[in-house]
């Protein structure tokens, strides 16, 4: 279950509620009681670790340049071709 913050509009209280993904806000503030609660776009500590994930790509491999040999096979395997001399 994620953890969202709230803060009251009245009496400026902030507070943090467990709630399933989908479950509406509050009623009232648990502080001064009144039903101005809005729920704020908190920062997360949700951080990529390992190989592959790069801080400003999102994970995608930069471009290669036209210098650069292409990784790719330029030729079906050989297996492919065995098989549909076979049959």
């Amino acid at each position: 279950m994620p953890l969202y913050e709230y803060a009251c509009s009245t009496c400026n209280a902030r507070f943090e509620m467990l709630q399933p993904v989908g479950a509406p806000p509050p009623d009232a503030c648990p502080v001064c009681g009144a039903p101005d609660v809005h729920r704020l776009v908190s920062v997360t500590s949700f951080v990529l670790k390992g190989s592959g994930w790069y801080r400003d790509g999102y994970g995608l491999q930069p471009a290669a340049s036209p210098s650069e040999p292409s990784s790719a096979p330029s030729s079906p395997p050989a297996s492919a071709g065995t098989k549909a001399a076979a049959k």
